[in-house]
Formats: C-alpha cells, structure tokens, sequence
C-alpha cells in the first residue's frame, strides 16, 4: 500500500484500510446467529381432560417456537432432564451437508439423561413451514414438538403481503396413554388402538383461541404433528388461500378444506371478511372409519356471540377428492423462494434421471409380532448410529445394498439397511402402497418434486403422465391405498440421511431405512467434518475425533 507519511497519506491510507475491513466482513461475515437454550422435562397436564405425563421443553408444550431467516445459524443447547435417552430432529431442515446434526439415531447418539448436547444448525437456503419433534422410541406420542419457520430474506421479495399476524397450528392424533405404554404395546408385537382423540397446539375442543380483527389478513402455518392419522384442515365461513408447502410458494388456490398427512406442512392465507362473532378451527381425521374430531376458536376482537352448534363437517373417506386436491397444489413458477431468482428457473423436467428406486411399503408378521417394512426388510437399529460406523470405518454395523432398489415380491426380513447412491445423483423414485391405508413418506436432508401420483400399480407408462413444469417440492409426500407416488430428486447433499414413514407406529417397526449419499473428495465443499461435540456410543466408544483437542 506504499508509505504512509505525511497527514494527508496518513488520511488515505487510514481509509483504504477502513474500506478493505468493511468490503471484507461484508463479503465474507458469517451469518447471523440465534441462541437457545432448552431443558427437556416431564410435566402433567390434561391435553384431552385426562392427566398424562408429557413431555415439556422449558415447561412448555408444545415447545418453544423457532423463528429464524434463511442463512441463520441456530445454536440449541438442549439439556435431557428425563429419565430416557433423548434426541430432536428437524422435519424439513435440511443440514446442508451437515447430517451430523440430524437428529435421528442413524446420526447421532442419544443424549443421556443428565447430559446435554448443542445442535449448531444453518437453515442454508430455506425458508417456510416446519416443526422439530422428539425421534427416539415412542416420545412424539408425549409431545416434545415445536414450530419452526424461517422467514424470508428482505431482499428477497415475497409473493402475497405481509400478515396482520403469523399464526403457528400444530394438530394431531393423541393417546391418553403414557408413551412407555404405548411401545410397550408395540414391543409384544401388537399394533397400537385407534388415537383417543385430536389436538390442537397441545389441547383439546376450544382449548385454544387464535384473535383476529376485522377486516385484515391472517397466516397460518399448520402441521400435522400426530403419529398415525392424516387430517383435514378448515375453519367455520372463511376460505383458505395456500400460499407455502414446506419451503415452497405454491399457486395461490382458494380452498374451503385442506388435508394435511402426517408430517406434513403448509401456510394459508385467511381474512377475516365475516360478520364479527367466534367460528371454529377444525381439524378431523381422514380416512378412518370412526371420525375424531377437534376445535380451536378464530375470535374476532370485536365479536359479538360466541361459536354455537356444531362445527362444520368435513370430508372423510373420500380418496379421489383428496388426490386431485393433492394433484392442484402445484410451484408458483415467478415467485421467489429462499434466492431472489424464480422458483421456475430451475427445470426441473428436463433434467435426465440417472435411476430409479422403487419403494413398496407392507406389512409382516415376523417371529410372530407385527413388523413394517420396505421392499421386504424391516429396518432394525445398530448398535451404533450408522454415521458414526460409516465415518470411524466400523466393520458389522451395517451394509451398503442391505435393501434393494425395487420390490423383490419376497417375504420380509429383520436388517439395518442402508442404500448406496451416488452424490449429485438425479433420481425417480416411486413410492408404492399396495395396502389400504394412506401412507406418509419424508427423506430427511432433502427436498423433491411430486412428479406424479395415481391409483393403481405404477409402470413406466405412467410417466407419460407426470407433471414435467410445475410440481410441488416437498418434503414428506403421501401415498394414497393401493396407489403410488412418484418424486424426481436431485442427490446433493452428502449425508446419511433417513428415508421413514411417518406413521410412527410403521417407522418404529421397521418402515424406514437410511440413504447414503457419499463423495470421495472429503472436502468441506461436501460435508462438515465430525462436529467437535459429537457424542459417541455403541462400537465408537474411545474412539478419537481428529479435533477433539483443539
């Protein structure tokens, strides 16, 4: 930069520096950081007027909310006050080549009782709908979720304006037994009853009252956060305009009902255009043969009468109405997402698939208790999280091609399975149900478009159908009875990252599996290295992290 003598030199030279310092930390400073810090407890309350066990993160349930914006690191300490091992995993975050924070068993060991362990995620290029629940055994049946939205950037414009009010909805089945009840039921290898009943934000019928004025526009964010039923979604004399599915912005169709299935996420719209008075949040089974359900209050702030007479009825077993509802939700091509550029600008459609994977889900009975499987294995845990034995090279924990890539028609069997796939892969895969229930499938680290769903047996004459423009991307997608799904997904991000039903009775026995996706660079372009803080257990036991004494 030369001499700095003399005043003025001194002054120029004082300011070039000042410059490159703010050029630097604007070019390369990281992202924001949000903190927090959790204690996970048991508590009793009464969600359907019977005192249970539940658990509270920070006495709360459900537990706190995370807002953040896209790019934000979140750094979450949680400290494991029960009883049990206990970990958190994110629906619909992605861990951009970080599946060390997953939160699942195949990637991380529990947290034990009395311990503690900090998650550091990045919510890298996401924004939109989401909720964390506990994943070990049984614990999602005693609460433990959470909301979680990320919002936009405010460079990055989007498309409806802002909300009066952003409203989070996390409905479910529940069961008034205790969850060590529950797996205790699944253990003797049965299956679980029907739920007891729906909930809305942790409580029952009216339990909860969402206030509103007239004449503005409210979000609501709602998910469904229960283990074995999907639901429908509607609220007494107001339209629901969708505006988001799990991170994207969706056509803005106009609906009276939505139907939710498990794990799944979404925003809508509504105005409070009605005459001032308190009319009922609904949500009800779907699909069941006995119908639950449950009511929160949208209260106008200058009502005058309170809800009276029964709320308004829903669909219930109707299958095709909620397949061509599924097939209407469709990408909002000229809106932004998490980037400033289209949604559209991606063609997804005419990119060439590299394979396919066929996914047929059913049930077994094996060594006499009912077990769920697929392609014919029935998942069962390591004794160490398969993350752990992929990246210290542990020999017997588990196999790459432990499950096929397509349905084998075979009997089922017990296996720790793990699939191989090649990193910046771009793959179809078919989900198939020949059973009678609705199935729910997510792939954690991910997500995929929905190409294609219909009733019936998939064949490859069944692409000639396949929405190639604009298909919704998600990240949970539902498979209708003795019907199929189809999804195309680009494989970039490099992880073990957990393929499952959301059905939580079906991925406890066994309907779930784990997605290797592997680069040889071993680069930080790829993945993260092994966080500092990453418990071990099983077979990693005294094994040494290469930075554990930095």
């Amino acid at each position: 930069m030369g001499d700095c003598r003399g005043d003025r030199l001194r002054a120029c030279c004082f300011i070039t520096i000042l410059v490159m310092l703010l050029v630097c930390c604007c070019t390369n400073g990281e992202d924001p950081y949000r903190f927090y810090t959790w204690n996970v407890t048991y508590g009793d309350i009464y969600p359907l007027g019977v005192k249970q066990q539940v658990i509270l993160i920070n006495g709360q349930f459900p537990g706190p909310q995370i807002e953040t914006v896209t790019n934000e690191n979140l750094i979450i300490n949680v400290f494991n006050s029960l009883d049990q091992p206990f970990l958190i995993s994110w629906n619909g975050v992605q861990q951009r080549r970080n599946s060390w924070q997953d939160g699942v068993y195949g990637t991380n060991c529990p947290i034990p009782p009395g311990r503690n362990f900090t998650y550091t995620l990045q919510v890298k290029d996401q924004i939109g709908s989401y909720f964390y629940f506990p994943s070990l055994a049984l614990h999602k049946a005693a609460g433990g979720y959470g909301g979680f939205r990320i919002l936009s950037r405010s460079v990055v414009p989007v498309p409806f304006p802002p909300p009066a009010a952003d409203y989070t909805i996390l409905a479910g089945d529940w069961y008034n037994k205790n969850h060590n009840d529950l797996k205790a039921i699944l253990d003797s290898g049965h299956d679980l009853p029907f739920p007891d009943g729906l909930i809305i934000n942790g409580r029952g019928a009216n339990g909860y009252t969402f206030t509103v004025d007239q004449g503005k526009t409210y979000r609501f964010r709602i998910s469904n956060v229960g283990i074995t039923t999907s639901i429908n979604f509607r609220i007494q004399g107001h339209k629901l305009l969708l505006v988001e599915v799990e991170g994207t912005h969706t056509l803005q169709n106009t609906y009276d009902s939505l139907d939710i299935h498990l794990g799944q996420s979404l925003s809508v719209l509504v105005t409070a255009d009605q005459p001032a008075r308190d009319y009922y949040i609904v949500a009800s089974t779907r699909f069941t043969s006995q119908v639950l359900a449950t009511t929160a209050i949208l209260h106008y702030s200058n009502s005058a009468a309170a809800v009276s007479g029964p709320p308004p009825g829903g669909p219930t077993t109707q299958i095709d109405w909620s397949l061509e509802q599924a097939r209407s939700i469709r990408l909002n091509l000229t809106a932004s997402a998490a980037r400033p550029n289209p949604q559209g600008s991606y063609h997804y459609g005419l990119v060439k698939t590299t394979r396919t994977i066929g996914l047929a889900s059913s049930a077994a009975v094996i060594n006499g208790k009912q077990r769920y499987a697929v392609n014919g294995v029935s998942f069962i845990p390591a004794d160490t999280p398969l993350k752990l034995a992929d990246y210290f090279k542990i020999s017997g924990v588990f196999s790459l091609g432990s499950i096929p890539d397509a349905p084998t028609g075979g009997g089922a069997y017990l296996k720790t399975s793990v699939m191989a796939a090649d990193y910046r892969g771009y793959v179809e895969i078919v989900f198939e149900n020949p059973e009678d229930t609705v199935q729910s499938w997510h792939i954690d680290g991910y997500s995929f478009f929905v190409v294609g769903m219909d009733r019936g047996q998939w064949t490859p004459a069944s692409r000639l159908g396949y929405n190639l423009r604009d298909a919704i991307a998600r990240c949970t997608v539902q498979v209708y009875p003795k019907s199929w799904s189809a999804v195309y997904i680009a494989l970039d991000n490099v992880g073990m990252w957990n393929v499952r039903s959301e059905n939580w009775v079906r991925q406890y026995l066994g309907q779930q599996f784990y997605l290797r996706i592997f680069s040889t660079a071993n680069s930080w372009r790829d993945e993260y290295p092994i966080p500092r803080n990453a418990l071990v257990c099983g077979q990693a036991l005294g094994r040494r992290k290469p930075n554990e004494n930095l």
